[in-house]
């Protein structure tokens, strides 16, 4: 039956027209619910409460709050009528942007809240939310919508409302007690009275206005912006700071032009307060500019007609008002300094001084290679792993010069050991690398000495007193032989 008929509604938006074509065979009480809602108006006036963009935009909630809204039935019967059950079967998805469906209310069921997708290939949102149609006309009017400036909760700033629904063709017969209004309901109350910016207001501050009008409020922008950035960054002192109208900028100098030769030239137009070439700071050579000050507005101007474009020193010089903010800058850091320089310890001038001292025991002096440091300070700084080698190298020096002493008092050494070792550590590549070897050969000594020492009584106490009384028969023996031996000489 309804193969012949192609069900459409046109909605009427504060952005333009849509045109919607519902699936009637798949979703025949999604479709019925839509278009007596629509025959009935009422979703004029519903606000587009909810834009996420390249997702969704969802309305037909009267309250605007979404939460409301009701199905046809709920209209006309109320009650248990408000939603109905969702129609799942057959199944349609959420593939092209244009889709729309009828928005789930978390039980499963539907009442007059429908969105319309502007993302594609939206899986998550299947088999929760009843597709009963897509959009044929009207993509552009999405796009717009989609692209709305919105809080953080998706609601617009500028309100975008639906003016107005007409039914193209309705084959279905209307529910019994339903009453259809000769003419689109006024505006209620509250949404005269928006918070936001009203969905018919003109928002565009550019209208009426020519090509170079909108240039020159541009550029003022620009200009604000960039002097903000400046006063950041720490250049201007004030983002609303302007330049002294009363001082010039002379580029294009002759190298050879001093401060008194433009002091002359300029003083005709009037008294002047300063007159500086800029130089370089190293060689002093002239930069070949100038700024000049006078005393006051009109001087600085006449000279300004006057002098642009003329011969000096055969040069064509230039004339223009400094932009310059350098003695501005200087006043206003001189007043932060006399006031809180004791706070923030700044100079006079008002630029940062040297770090303050930090003292303790978790801090290291630097100094240079070349240098060395102060006697009172040599120990300020030192960790405890540096303090404990420190004492490990005392130690050591101790117990090698007690080993040379030893060496020294040895019978038949006539020189003392311990010189021609001596000799031997010069040799040596460094006085830490010596001390290591000798504190190594210390300790291999002791501990060889200890060792035999311990082998010695542990073999004393296995033999007892019987490897004595052994050791007395042999020297026995090999007195008796000696004996022996020279009785046998004298007999001869």
């Amino acid at each position: 039956f309804f193969r012949n008929f192609v069900m459409s509604v046109l909605i009427e938006t504060s952005k333009g027209d849509i045109v919607i074509d519902l699936f009637v065979e798949e979703r025949p009480k999604c479709c019925i619910n839509f278009l007596k809602l629509c025959k009935i108006k009422f979703y004029n006036f519903c606000l587009f409460h909810n834009v996420q963009r390249n997702f969704l935009v969802q309305t037909g909630d009267p309250t605007s709050s979404g939460g409301g809204g009701q199905s046809i039935w709920g209209v006309l019967k109320g009650g248990k009528y408000r939603t109905f059950e969702a129609e799942l079967l057959p199944r349609l998805n959420h593939v092209k942007v244009g889709t729309v469906s009828m928005a789930d209310n978390g039980s499963g069921c539907h009442g007059s809240q429908f969105f319309i997708t502007t993302g594609e290939n939206l899986e998550y949102l299947n088999g929760k939310h009843t597709v009963f149609g897509e959009v044929a006309e009207g993509m552009d009017v999405l796009t717009a919508i989609n692209e709305a400036y919105c809080d953080k909760d998706g609601r617009p700033y500028q309100d975008i409302r639906i003016y107005h629904t007409l039914i193209l063709e309705d084959p279905f017969e209307d529910p019994e007690g339903l009453v259809v209004p000769e003419r689109s309901p006024s505006p209620p109350p509250e949404v005269v009275k928006s918070d936001r910016i009203g969905a018919a207001e003109d928002i565009d501050e550019f209208k009426g206005k020519t090509e170079v009008e909108v240039k020159e409020i541009l550029s003022s922008r620009e200009s604000k912006a960039n002097a903000h950035i400046l006063e950041m960054v720490g250049d201007i002192p004030d983002a609303d700071a302007k330049p002294p109208e009363n001082v010039l900028f002379v580029c294009k100098l002759n190298p050879a032009t001093t401060d008194e030769d433009l002091e002359i030239i300029f003083s005709r137009f009037g008294p002047i307060v300063s007159c500086e070439v800029i130089r370089d700071q190293k060689t002093g050579d002239s930069l070949q500019y100038a700024f000049i000050e006078f005393e006051n507005e009109e001087d600085c101007t006449k000279a300004y007609f006057k002098m642009d474009n003329v011969l000096i020193d055969d040069r064509r010089i230039h004339v223009d008002f400094s932009q310059s903010l350098a003695k501005v800058k200087g006043v206003n850091r001189r007043k932060l300094s006399s006031e809180e320089d004791k706070k923030v310890g700044r100079a006079n001038d008002g630029l940062a001084t040297k770090k303050k001292d930090i003292k303790g025991d978790n801090y290291e002096m630097v100094f240079e290679e070349d240098s060395e440091p102060p006697q009172d300070t040599q120990d300020v700084g030192k960790s405890k792993e540096q303090k404990y080698k420190g004492r490990e190298q005392k130690d050591e020096r101790r117990d090698h010069s007690e080993e040379g002493a030893g060496r020294r008092g040895r019978p038949g050494d006539r020189h003392g050991g311990g010189r021609d070792r001596d000799r031997e550590d010069r040799d040596r590549p460094s006085r830490h690398s010596r001390d290591k070897d000798r504190h190594h050969e210390r300790r291999n000594e002791d501990s060889q000495h200890h060792r035999a020492y311990s082998d010695g009584a542990k073999r004393s106490e296995r033999l007892g007193d019987d490897s004595r009384g052994r050791e007395r028969q042999r020297e026995g023996r090999r007195s008796r032989s000696r004996s022996r031996s020279r009785g046998r000489k004298e007999r001869r």
